[in-house]
């Protein structure tokens, strides 16, 4: 394994070709793409636990016992987590609360549709039934697979809340150990390289951390200025609830913009509220995709924002949700690399910020 493992391992005075970057840049996305289900728990297990090492850390040198320092620091970040789906949780029960309601105003308006259909296209009501009959028979099959697909990604995600805990902890433990093999796979002169390498990933790990909290802040600020134009009753509160569980990708966005926009039906009677919402929302999604995400995230990692959007694609194509995370900071350990390694400080400048030193 460590032979593998060497010739993996970047050569320092070696200068690739272009054809050897292209090569790696193929290989590692296919198998990254294969491997899904191993590395992508691994990969979360591995960001927690650099983000929770210096707290634990610190915690030993106050005395306290390795294993019980890393069970307190995973069990914080567990009731993180666990405050998170509390929050969405409340969401769908306050939904629910609003759901006969929210029925009663979609039957208004699916008979007001009816009614406008019929007047202004002339289109009798006998039609319209026979349409939306076929649309309900044909979406059957649909509907199944569908269900499907829902029950196959709600069983993954409970595999990864259960097995990322196990990784974290296991990753913290044996943390010296996993050093003392990188130290035995790379040469011995550049074990100084390696520590810099290992130390500036928690350091940038942290910026990542620190990035992703003024994303949130600034998407947070901007639904609740967006909702309040438009007249949502208690703008702020929804707009944070919304920029909170953004963290939760596609499902928290949807969940907790259903009840600004339960709200505003009943509230103004008009469809044209929700659809202020709705409106507010995805313009602000798009931005914190492109543009607040990219930049926040971007200056504090020293990589240019051409290339973080393109890792955000990257990693949805990949590893879909979780890819668009976590490829952000997989991109900043290669910067490291190839900062400390001559045979790629071509990729070094293009993955720069253009802030290079002279």
């Amino acid at each position: 394994m460590a032979k593998i493992l060497k010739s993996l391992a970047p050569i320092p005075n070696k200068k690739y070709s272009s054809l050897e970057i292209l090569l790696y840049i193929l290989l590692v996305p296919v198998l990254l793409y294969f491997g899904k289900t191993l590395f992508i728990p691994l990969s979360f297990a591995m960001l927690i636990s650099f983000i929770l090492y210096p707290i634990c850390k610190w915690m030993e040198k106050k005395g306290i016992n390795k294993a019980v320092a890393i069970g307190i620091a995973i069990f914080s970040v567990s009731v993180f987590f666990g405050l998170l789906l509390y929050l969405l949780f409340n969401q769908v029960v306050a939904f629910s609360n609003e759901w006969e309601i929210f029925r009663i105003k979609l039957l208004e308006t699916a008979t007001q549709l009816s009614g406008f259909l019929s007047d202004r296209f002339n289109i009798s009501v006998e039609k319209q039934m026979v349409f939306l009959k076929n649309v309900i028979s044909n979406s059957g099959t649909q509907a199944i697979s569908l269900l499907k697909i829902s029950l196959y990604s709600f069983s993954e995600s409970i595999f990864y809340l259960l097995i990322i805990p196990v990784y974290s902890v296991l990753i913290l433990y044996h943390r010296q150990a996993l050093v003392y093999v990188l130290y035995a796979v790379f040469p011995s002169h550049r074990k100084e390289t390696i520590y810099e390498i290992l130390v500036e990933t928690i350091h940038a790990y942290y910026n990542f951390i620190k990035g992703m909290l003024l994303v949130y802040l600034i998407v947070g600020l901007l639904n609740s200025i967006g909702l309040a134009i438009i007249g949502i009753p208690h703008p702020f509160l929804f707009g944070f609830i919304a920029s909170i569980l953004t963290f939760i990708p596609y499902v928290g966005i949807i969940i907790s913009s259903l009840l600004p926009i339960a709200v505003s039906w009943i509230t103004f009677n008009s469809i044209w509220y929700p659809m202020g919402v709705i409106l507010v929302f995805s313009i602000v999604q798009i931005l914190e995709a492109y543009i607040i995400f990219p930049f926040a995230v971007g200056n504090r990692l020293k990589i240019n924002t051409l290339v973080i959007i393109v890792m955000i694609i990257a990693g949805g194509i990949v590893w879909g949700a979780a890819g668009m995370i976590l490829f952000i900071p997989f991109i900043s350990i290669v910067k490291l690399i190839s900062d400390r390694t001559e045979g790629l400080k071509t990729l070094s400048m293009l993955l720069s910020n253009g802030k290079l030193k002279k």
